[in-house]
């Protein structure tokens, strides 16, 4: 290409530059916005309320399903605390008791240089009859024996230190094992709350009341289908509670409106099993503290036969739980951003239902007691529950390892005096007839050890 033709094109080329330039410049707030503003499909308003709805329950139930780990785990972390922190307690002791007989040794053997431990024969020879000789002899047997106890009793107790010691180490690992699975499931649960706040940031107030009417609307449908087919079997209004079951029921009512927390158990606020729990705790009745233990070890008993104070299911992971009060109603802490309340059987899906008291006889002349209408308001779609404090983990040293037991030996003793005139022997020495200060045992100090809902 010629000079000439080159110097022509390059205004043309300069003038679709410099338009390119100027476009990329308009564009670059807006690119910077879709990046601030990663696409959110809750913002879209193409999406239909019922998958908005379908969306947000999901979430929910990720959010009971994290809880109900976190709450195994602080279970397993609470257990596993308690067992080192025992296991120190008896290290602790064992310390003390050894301490106690090397002391005892001790002044045993000062008490035996003292008195010379002249020899028995000798005793004879300078007796002044046979029956000094006789009863002096039967004191150091005695003395001689509690000796050997002693002894013996430190050996056993060294090698008692050095076992415990190691069980106070794996205990001390343990707990601290479970301490670190509790802190990840709060991180979980955590992450899933997060994951239901951005869904609901999303979402202007118009939208969320037309959520929470459609889920309404769906409550009372399944609630409707549930009565129709008869699931609570025939005169359902006619079951009573067993006494217990009764101050079950009492329990919950008086906890109407209290928050949603996840992990709480009272008394300001509960998660779902720490409602029904403390409830049944309070009837006297101790049960397991989250959903799914209590689905797996407390008796199943059939729809048709659920009275007031039984407990209800819910979902395939047993991760909900709620209160039947009768008339086809439970109390149940629902969920993040609620209060304790009064809602349909049929709210969620029935996994099934349990009897924390099978073997006791309902209530005669039981009637059912009234329900505050505000207890019976929808449950609202709102932001996630406060977080509970996580208790504080007390802090954990590794056990002191035992000394290598010493072989005990007794106190050498001192040479013979030479007899001159036959002076009569001192008292030969008794266990307990020590005399001079006797020292004092220091004191060790003990090492340290250290839905659902």
């Amino acid at each position: 290409m010629s000079v000439a033709r080159r110097t022509r094109t390059w205004p043309r080329s300069a003038v679709v530059c410099g338009t390119l330039l100027a476009a990329a410049a308009l564009s670059l707030p807006a690119a910077e916005q879709a990046v601030a503003r990663p696409y959110d499909p809750v913002l879209t308003p193409a999406v239909p309320l019922p998958t908005l709805l379908g969306r947000l329950k999901t979430s929910y139930q990720q959010t009971e399903t994290a809880t109900e780990a976190y709450n195994q785990a602080k279970e397993t972390a609470d257990q596993q605390r308690a067992k080192a922190e025992a296991v120190d307690r008896q290290l602790a002791d064992q310390r003390v008791a050894i301490a106690t007989a090397k002391d005892e040794i001790g002044l045993m053997a000062r008490q035996m240089y003292q008195d010379g431990a002249v020899s028995p024969y000798l005793s004879m020879l300078t007796g002044e009859t046979p029956q000094d000789f006789f009863g002096q002899r039967h004191i150091e047997e005695r003395a001689a024996g509690h000796q050997q106890n002693v002894l013996d009793r430190l050996t056993k107790g060294e090698a008692e230190l050095t076992a415990l010691n190691t069980k106070a180490q794996r205990a001390l690992d343990t707990a601290q094992r479970a301490q670190r699975a509790l802190a990840a499931r709060k991180t979980q649960v955590e992450s899933d709350l997060k994951q239901v706040e951005t869904m609901l940031s999303g979402l202007t107030g118009v939208q969320i009341d037309q959520l929470q009417a459609l889920e309404e609307n769906g409550d009372d449908k399944a609630q409707q289908r549930f009565l129709a087919a008869h699931s609570l079997g025939a005169e359902p209004e006619l079951r009573a509670p067993s006494q217990p079951g009764d101050q079950a029921i009492d329990y919950a009512f008086a906890q109407l409106g209290k928050p949603y927390v996840w992990g709480a158990q009272g008394p300001n606020s509960f998660d779902c099993s720490g409602l029904t729990s403390q409830a049944w705790s309070h009837a006297g009745v101790v049960i397991p503290r989250t959903s799914q233990e209590q689905w797996a070890r407390l008796p199943h008993v059939p729809m048709e036969q659920l009275r007031p104070g039984d407990l209800v299911i819910y979902f395939q992971g047993a991760t909900h739980v709620a209160l039947y009060i009768g008339r086809g109603l439970v109390i149940q802490a629902p969920r993040p951003g609620a209060v304790v309340k009064v809602s349909p059987i049929a709210a969620n899906p029935i996994l099934g239902a349990v009897r924390p008291d099978p073997g006791r006889q309902p209530l005669k002349d039981y009637r059912p007691k009234p329900v505050p209408k505000q207890a019976e308001r929808p449950t609202p779609i709102a932001v996630a529950s406060p977080k509970p404090p996580m208790a504080p983990v007390k802090p954990t040293k590794p056990a002191k390892p035992a000394q290598p037991p010493a072989q005990p030996t007794r106190a050498p003793k001192p040479a013979k005096p030479p007899v001159t005139g036959a002076p009569k022997p001192s008292p030969a020495p008794t266990p307990t007839g020590a005399t001079g200060a006797t020292p004092t045992a220091p004191t060790p100090t003990a090492a340290g050890t250290s839905r659902s809902h």
